[in-house]
């Protein structure tokens, strides 16, 4: 049955229907991959975007389309991952926009909001690359205004949507010539594909049989990670060696702010005197007795997050603008006394039990303070430092050179937009530095940058190794702007490389790769190739000294080989004896060897 105009309830069920066919061809989106290495990960990044869209969703369905859409939006929004999945939180972005005073659309203003999506996307990328997401939506869009006026019903153009989609996915490795040279399509657009062809299935049941996902095991529900905040997380985190619980040194009576709210402010049932809402001196007026706040404005619905000593406060603050929706209030003091119980405390400063420290996903250190006094405690520092790191041993290695906070991330797993605005807000820092240490993730920490409302760098380091150069290079007397020169340099000076296993035969850059080699890359060049691990470790390593070099580190993963290390050290030692060579265990996965040469 064909369907003029949608409305919200229309909606709800395409963004049901788009998120299972991804969900469903999650490990498909995931073998596109560009390179023969699980790197980047776009099937699970977009899966878990789009989960956190719909259970932003979930209870909010309603008639109206703009409020639907822009539901999902939000959720799209806080839990973004990696650079596809920003992408596509901004093509929503920008479609709620477009949607949001509208009941119901047709063809004409369906179009437009795709198209405004488009737009919003591109913006939030420094540099647009043909060949990938940003293409395949574009097309789409381009596609749709051009037919919308002579299209009948919703249906119709959502299907020549997700045809056009196909089409210039089709098309990608036409514009990225390593796409052509692997053989595949791009790995975002596919997962975009996905989504359109759930809405136009669900909206006028397409004859085509449904495609069956993957014999691998497909990106379900109930794989995805708890649905636990980063500042509970945060809270009860350690940062996996003794004595640096943050929470486990801070005396429970000396949480100043101690109610932890969230709660929505629903602007379309704000009074008809309601006042205009001024974000600015909304933030000025909660953090007059409160801290961690975060405020995203849309024009419907406005999420506040705060940590008050006054929630009645803060509620009657809020309350002019419009009716409030789903009230949250915690009370940290008693949260406080419950994690040291379960932890084993009896009072602060006791160490983390085992238990703690093996459960821990977010690293975080820094020196006890001399006293707890609540002014101490709540100062701000100077400066802080947020890196993202895959493995304990890197992670205590960041710590242990300045950095405040490791968010564990890495190519399997990128923490999300919300990941990153969760720690922003549990640093008490003046400014922060936040050190993605992965090109999928930088996209990520900028977003998070600009919704956070503190003042933050975003430094794009793409490996650990120009991480922990950055962090290195950090200096606590100099201003913010010339700490991101002497950062942005020194990582910049890095020459990064790293061993792993192909996935699968492919050939790149002459370089033929069978499933199973060891290959060696060099920043994002693969270099060599083979079945043996210390082959392909001499071989890199030996390109990257090729420009000179004072000191080698070497980063041993979870499948490093003591033989393998021990015979590397004597190579290096014997074919470059003028090199400081610095063994240490990151115990990071998938990478047997990570390597830095300055």
């Amino acid at each position: 049955m064909s369907k003029r105009t949608i409305n919200g309830i229309d909606f709800a069920r395409m963004a049901a229907a788009g998120a299972d066919q991804l969900n469903h061809n999650a490990e498909r989106v995931n073998a596109l991959n560009v390179f023969p290495v699980p790197d980047g990960d776009t099937g699970t990044n977009m899966n878990l975007t789009m989960t956190s869209g719909m259970k932003e969703l979930q209870g909010k369905t309603s008639p109206h389309l703009g409020k639907v859409v822009e539901a999902l939006s939000k959720g799209l929004l806080m839990g973004a991952r990696g650079n596809s999945g920003v992408i596509l939180s901004q093509l929503f972005r920008g479609f709620a926009k477009s949607l949001a005073t509208l009941e119901e659309a047709g063809p004409v203003q369906l179009a437009a909001a795709l198209q405004y999506g488009v737009d919003m996307a591109y913006k939030a990328v420094v540099k647009p690359v043909e060949g990938t997401i940003l293409t395949v939506a574009r097309e789409a869009a381009k596609h749709a205004v051009t037919i919308s006026r002579r299209i009948g019903t919703a249906d119709e153009l959502m299907r020549e949507v997700y045809e056009k989609a196909n089409e210039a996915l089709q098309r990608t490795p036409e514009q990225l010539p390593v796409l052509k040279q692997v053989g595949v399509v791009d790995s975002g657009g596919q997962g975009l594909v996905y989504i359109y062809e759930g809405f136009a299935r669900v909206l006028s049941a397409l004859d085509a049989p449904q495609q069956e996902a993957s014999e691998a095991t497909a990106v379900t529900e109930a794989a995805l990670p708890e649905d636990v905040g980063m500042a509970d997380r945060l809270r009860s985190a350690v940062a996996g060696r003794p004595g640096h619980s943050a929470q486990a040194r801070l005396a429970t009576e000396d949480i100043e702010f101690l109610y932890d709210m969230e709660f929505f402010i629903d602007r379309n049932k704000a009074a008809k005197n309601a006042p205009v809402f001024n974000e600015q001196r909304f933030k000025e007026a909660l953090a007059k007795d409160g801290d961690s706040i975060l405020v995203i404005e849309s024009d419907d619905v406005i999420k506040v997050h705060v940590h008050s000593r006054k929630p009645g406060d803060v509620l009657n603050l809020a309350l002019p603008f419009g009716e409030l929706i789903d009230i949250h209030i915690l009370n940290m003091r008693e949260q406080h006394r419950d994690l040291l119980e379960d932890e084993g405390h009896g009072e602060p400063n006791s160490l983390p039990s085992p238990e703690a420290l093996a459960a821990a996903e977010v690293l975080t250190g820094g020196a006890a303070p001399q006293t707890t006094s609540p002014e101490q405690v709540h100062e701000y520092a100077p400066f802080g430092i947020i890196a993202v790191a895959m493995g304990e041993g890197i992670a205590e290695i960041l710590l242990d050179n300045n950095v405040d906070i490791v968010l564990s991330g890495g190519q399997t797993m990128n923490p999300s937009t919300e990941d990153f605005v969760k720690a922003i807000e549990a640093l008490p820092a003046e400014h922060i530095f936040l050190l993605p240490n992965n090109g999928n993730i930088i996209l990520a920490a900028e977003q998070a940058a600009e919704l956070a409302g503190r003042s933050v760098s975003v430094l794009p380091t793409r490996t650990v190794p120009q991480g922990l150069a950055a962090a290195l290079a950090f200096r606590e007397d100099e201003s913010i702007e010339r700490n991101g020169e002497l950062m942005k340099r020194a990582a910049e000076s890095v020459r990064s490389g790293q061993i792993t296993q192909a996935v699968r035969d492919t050939s790149i850059d002459g370089i033929a790769i069978r499933e199973g080699d060891f290959i060696g890359i060099q920043e994002k060049a693969i270099v060599v190739s083979t079945s043996d691990l210390s082959d392909a470790c001499r071989t890199l390593l030996g390109g990257m000294l090729e420009e000179g070099g004072d000191l080698i580190t070497v980063l041993t993963g979870e499948d490093a080989d003591a033989g393998v290390t021990s015979q590397l050290k004597q190579w290096l030692n014997t074919e470059h004896p003028e090199v400081e060579v610095e063994v240490l265990e990151g115990g990071q996965p998938l990478y047997p060897y990570v390597f830095a040469v300055e």
